[in-house]
């Protein structure tokens, strides 16, 4: 069928296909005492049933052979491999956007920030010309009606593989859905001081942000492929993995800080893409008057006080918000209370060392305050993942990055 001509069959299908030492096999065939063949037949050898040739499968299994080991994403057994049919370079699924704009290549984490991708300026703006113009490059090479595979590898067993996911796409459909993905999930990312950058995460990371940098393998493949058809088919985030990692994030004493960042900046970008019709700026948005949104403004507002206090007094301790995050998120009317108690040492601090400052981060607090609708700020349920976009925010315009262009002040410029 597959030549279109008469050839041997093959008995026994190559293994070997993930790593040298793989002894799954994607073809197996029982011999003549075994349950394959019995009762379906009435030859119990299997000669006949449908066969494939012995050219066809070397050539099959070598060319996926090849592929794994040149461009696949890896997690113990599970392997998820993509390529077009024409043998142009595609975008991969299971990267974050880093990859994605720099071709596809794995970044180098000594040089993986990018000046295009830094936090000056406009970021979503300037992310999304970067992605246009990285997806433009990938649609000069690849034609819209050439065809795409996502193929999805894992075995169960030491001697038994199945292909967990499989897609065939057109060349515009597979680039439209993945820009719909980096686009959508865009949020700035801190993986630490050598990779920061601006885009979607990749979907192991997510599975770290939502689980745990402990996680079984288990339940991180299953992860994966739960997101992959939000990648490749464009279907809704599971609702549980964006709970679970917003959770995380609000038990910030319980990670450490720049696990906690990460976190932070994964679980903003899950929300914003979740509810991608909010249309959700990674700028501070003052015109945004929802309460979760102003009550996580009102959070990093205190915490920068208190932080700026502990700077002047040259103490170094976690501040009354932070430990205080999980309550927060819970009971939000309540726990504001405990927190802006607590800023009243503070203030007494900033009020002999600091007055100006004081008078204008004051002057923003009323101002955010003032905002609240109705009985918004007396409302004590609980606040969705909104309130991290809010604090996340409010906390990059009153710790604005440092540049070597610029010389660092004492007080930031709050709005």
């Amino acid at each position: 069928m597959v030549l279109g001509k008469d050839a041997r069959l093959c008995n026994n299908h190559p293994k070997f296909i993930r790593h040298s030492g793989d002894g799954a096999k994607l073809i197996s065939a029982n011999d003549s005492s075994g349950y394959t063949f019995r009762g379906r037949f009435t030859d119990d050898t299997g000669q006949q049933a449908c066969g494939v040739g012995y050219e066809v499968t070397q050539k099959a299994h070598n060319a996926l052979r090849w592929l794994i080991q040149r461009q696949a994403y890896r997690n113990e057994d599970q392997v998820i491999v993509s390529w077009a049919v024409a043998g142009t370079p595609i975008p991969d699924p299971c990267g974050n956007s880093l990859t994605l704009i720099l071709a596809g290549e794995a970044a180098d984490e000594a040089h993986a920030v990018a000046p295009e991708l830094s936090l000056d300026g406009d970021a979503g703006q300037a992310f999304t010309k970067r992605l246009n113009r990285a997806m433009a490059g990938y649609r000069a090479t690849l034609g819209p009606t050439d065809d795409i595979v996502v193929m999805g590898l894992d075995s169960a067993t030491p001697g038994r593989m199945a292909i967990t996911y499989y897609r065939e796409l057109t060349g515009s459909e597979f680039l439209d859905r993945i820009e719909a993905w980096h686009s959508a999930y865009a949020w700035p990312q801190n993986f630490g001081k050598e990779l920061q950058f601006v885009g979607a995460p990749a979907p192991r990371d997510i599975a770290e942000a939502a689980f745990g940098r402990r996680l079984d393998d288990k339940l991180k493949k299953s992860t994966v492929e739960r997101l992959l058809p939000c990648i490749v088919d464009g279907q809704p985030l599971p609702r549980d993995l964006l709970e679970s990692t917003v959770r995380r994030t609000c038990n910030r004493v319980a990670l450490d800080h720049w696990e906690w960042e990460k976190t932070l900046d994964i679980a903003c970008a899950l929300f914003k893409g979740a509810f991608k019709n909010e249309e959700y700026q990674m700028t501070l948005e003052t015109d945004r008057y929802s309460r979760d949104y102003l009550y996580g403004r009102l959070l990093a507002i205190a915490e920068h006080i208190e932080n700026r206090a502990l700077y002047v007094a040259g103490e170094k301790r976690d501040t009354t918000a932070a430990k205080l995050m999980q309550r927060f998120a819970d009971r939000p009317a309540s726990t504001w209370r405990t927190i802006e108690l607590a800023l009243a040492p503070s203030k007494s601090r900033l009020r002999a060392k600091r007055p100006g400052y004081l008078h204008e981060i004051e002057k923003l607090h009323d101002e955010v305050v003032s905002g609240f609708l109705g009985d918004d700020f007396l409302d004590d349920n609980k606040l969705s993942g909104e309130f991290l976009l809010g604090y996340h925010c409010q906390r990059q315009i009153l710790n604005p990055p440092k540049t070597d262009k610029t010389a660092p002040t004492e007080d930031p410029i709050t709005e």
